[in-house]
C-alpha cells in the first residue's frame, strides 16, 4: 500500500469508507433472525467476550486515572525537589549495530546533544562493533563540542550480539564506580532522543529510591508502506496504555530495549550483569537454551528479582527509526511478531513463578492473562465461522457488524493516549487480534526458537542432532493437539 498518502483528506476519506462498509453490512442483515437451539452457544461466547472486554476497560480506566490523576502528583512532588532530584552522573549508553549511516548520525547527534543540555555530569558510552561507527561519534563529538563535564567513552566490542554489547557498556560503567545517586540510560542504536528527555526522568530515581527502572512514551517513525507505519503508531498508542496502567502498581512488564533508565548502581551489579548477557531457560519439553533477543524482558526479570519497581514517565518521549524487516507487511509483521511474542512468552514462563506476593495481584494476573489471551482472541472468529456453517451465513455477518463497531470504539478509546489515530486502526486492531493470537500459539510450542530481524543472525543448530529433531517434531504434535482440542471444544459449545 506504497501508493496510499496520509493527510487529512485521505484520512477523513478513509473514516467514510470504513463507516459505508459497517452500514452495508448493518442493512444486509434480516430485521429478525433466531439460532435454532442455538442460544447456549451465543450465551457463552458473549459471556467469555464480555470478560475479556473487561479487561481491556480496566486497563484503559487505571491508564487515565495513572495518566491524568496519579503522575500528575507524583511529577509534582519530583519538581519540589529542584536540585536535590539532580542524579550525582548521568551515563548515556547507545548500542549500535549494522544500522544505517543516517540513522546512526541523527541518534549519536541527539545523544551528544542531550549530554551537552541536560547540564548535569555525564559520560556517553557507545558500545559499538563497527570502525565506521567509531569514526562517525568522534566526527560529531569534534562538531558539537561538549563541555569539559561531557565525556565520551567508546567500548569496541566483536559483533556477537546486543546482549554482549550490553555487557561490555555495563563493565565500561562499572569501572568508574557509580554511586546509588548516578543514573544511566540504555539506548537502541535506532532510538533518537527528545530534547529534555533526561531531565525528566532522571528526578524520580531521588524521589523513589526502590525504582530501579523507567521507560518513557514512544512514537515512531517508518520507513515502509502507509499500512506498516499505522501499525507500528498502533502499537505504540496501545503501550501508551498498557505502560500507564502497569505503571499504577510500578510494575511496567518490559524495560524497552530502545530506551529505558537505570539506576547506574543496579546495571553495575555483577548478577544484573549476568542476566542480561546469560539469560536462559530451563523448559521441560526443550531443555535449556540461551536467549538471543529479549534483553529487555532479561533486565526487567531481574529488576524483579533483585526486589526493585519499574516506573513509566509518560511526558517523557523518544522517536524510533522503524525499517521493517520486509516490504511485504505479513512478511514483516509475521516476522517480528515472531520475534515479540517469543520473548514475552519466554519471560511469561518464569515470570508468573515469581508470585503474587512479589509482583501484586494485578500484575500476576496480567502475566497469567497473557497466555489465556491467545486463544479467547480467536474463539469468537472460530465459534461465528463454525456456527455460520451449522445455522445460516446470517452469523457470520453479524459477527463482522459486531466486530466492525467495537473496534471503531477502540480506536475512539485511542484518541486519549495523543498518538495519532487512522482509519486503518479498526481494521489493524482485528488483525493484530487473530494474527498474532496465531503466532502466539505459534510461538508458544517453540520457544527455543529466535532470530534478529534487522541483523538476520539466528542461533546456529544442529538439524542431525536427536534432541533438535525431538524438539521439532514434539513442537508440531503440541500444536496440532492444542488446536484440535480447541476446535473440538468449539464445535462442541456450539
Amino acid at each position: 500500500m506504497s501508493w496510499m498518502t496520509d493527510n487529512a483528506l485521505s484520512r477523513a476519506a478513509g473514516w467514510l469508507f470504513y463507516l459505508a462498509i459497517l452500514g452495508a453490512l448493518a442493512v444486509s442483515l434480516p430485521r429478525e433472525f433466531i439460532v435454532p437451539g442455538g442460544a447456549h452457544f451465543i450465551l457463552l461466547v458473549g459471556g467469555i467476550g464480555l470478560w475479556r472486554y473487561s479487561v481491556g476497560i480496566i486497563h484503559f480506566v487505571r491508564g487515565m486515572y495513572f495518566l491524568h490523576v496519579a503522575y500528575p502528583r507524583i511529577r509534582a512532588q519530583a519538581r519540589k525537589l529542584g536540585d536535590d532530584a539532580a542524579p550525582s552522573h548521568v551515563y548515556l549508553m547507545v548500542t549500535s549495530f549494522r544500522i544505517d549511516a543516517e540513522t546512526t548520525a541523527k541518534v549519536y547527534t541527539s545523544i551528544i546533544q542531550e549530554a551537552i543540555d541536560c547540564g548535569w555530569p555525564t559520560t556517553v558510552v557507545a558500545s559499538i562493533v563497527e570502525l565506521s561507527d567509531e569514526m562517525l561519534m568522534r566526527a560529531l563529538w569534534r562538531r558539537l563540542d561538549p563541555p569539559e563535564r561531557v565525556k565520551l567513552r567508546l567500548v569496541r566490542i566483536p559483533g556477537t550480539g546486543k546482549r554482549d554489547g550490553l555487557a561490555y557498556g555495563f563493565r565500561a560503567i562499572s569501572r568508574e564506580v557509580p554511586d546509588d545517586n548516578a543514573v544511566a540510560a540504555v539506548v537502541d542504536g535506532d532510538t533518537v532522543l527528545n530534547p529534555g528527555v533526561v531531565r525528566a526522568t532522571a528526578p524520580y530515581f531521588r524521589l523513589m529510591p526502590n525504582v530501579g527502572a523507567l521507560t518513557t512514551n514512544e512514537f515512531c517513525e517508518v520507513h515502509g508502506s502507509y499500512l506498516m507505519s499505522e501499525w507500528h503508531k498502533l502499537r505504540f498508542a496501545q503501550r501508551h496504555i498498557n505502560m500507564c496502567s502497569m505503571g499504577l502498581a510500578r510494575r511496567v512488564l518490559t524495560l524497552t530495549g530502545r530506551m529505558s533508565v537505570f539506576r547506574a548502581s543496579v546495571i553495575t551489579r555483577p548478577e544484573f550483569i549476568g542476566d542480561v548477557e546469560y539469560d536462559s531457560l530451563k523448559h521441560w519439553r526443550l531443555g535449556r537454551f540461551r536467549f538471543l533477543t529479549g534483553d529487555d524482558k532479561s533486565s526487567w526479570f531481574s529488576m524483579m528479582r533483585l526486589g526493585y519497581d519499574t516506573f513509566y514517565v509518560p511526558d517523557a518521549s523518544i522517536h524510533t527509526v522503524e525499517h521493517p524487516p520486509d516490504p511485504n507487511f505479513i512478511r514483516s509483521a509475521r516476522q517480528l511478531m515472531f520475534r515479540w511474542y517469543g520473548n514475552n512468552l519466554r519471560q511469561n514462563s518464569r515470570a508468573t513463578k515469581l508470585g503474587p506476593r512479589r509482583l501484586g495481584w494485578f500484575t500476576w494476573y496480567v502475566l497469567w492473562d497473557q497466555r489465556i489471551s491467545m486463544w479467547t482472541s480467536i474463539l469468537g472468529l472460530t465459534a461465528a465461522i463454525v456456527a455460520s456453517l451449522k445455522y445460516s451465513g446470517v452469523i457470520l455477518v453479524a459477527y463482522l457488524l459486531w466486530i466492525g463497531l467495537t473496534r471503531l470504539v477502540l480506536s475512539a478509546l485511542l484518541m486519549a493516549t495523543g498518538h495519532p489515530v487512522g482509519p486503518a486502526y479498526p481494521v489493524i486492531l482485528y488483525f493484530n487480534q487473530i494474527f498474532g493470537s496465531l503466532m502466539k500459539i505459534y510461538v508458544f510450542f517453540r520457544l527455543d526458537r529466535q532470530s534478529w530481524t534487522r541483523q538476520k543472525t539466528s542461533f546456529s543448530t544442529d538439524s542431525a542432532s536427536f534432541q533438535q529433531r525431538l524438539n521439532r517434531w514434539s513442537s508440531r504434535v503440541m500444536t496440532f493437539s492444542a488446536a484440535s482440542v480447541f476446535l473440538a471444544t468449539v464445535m462442541f459449545i456450539v
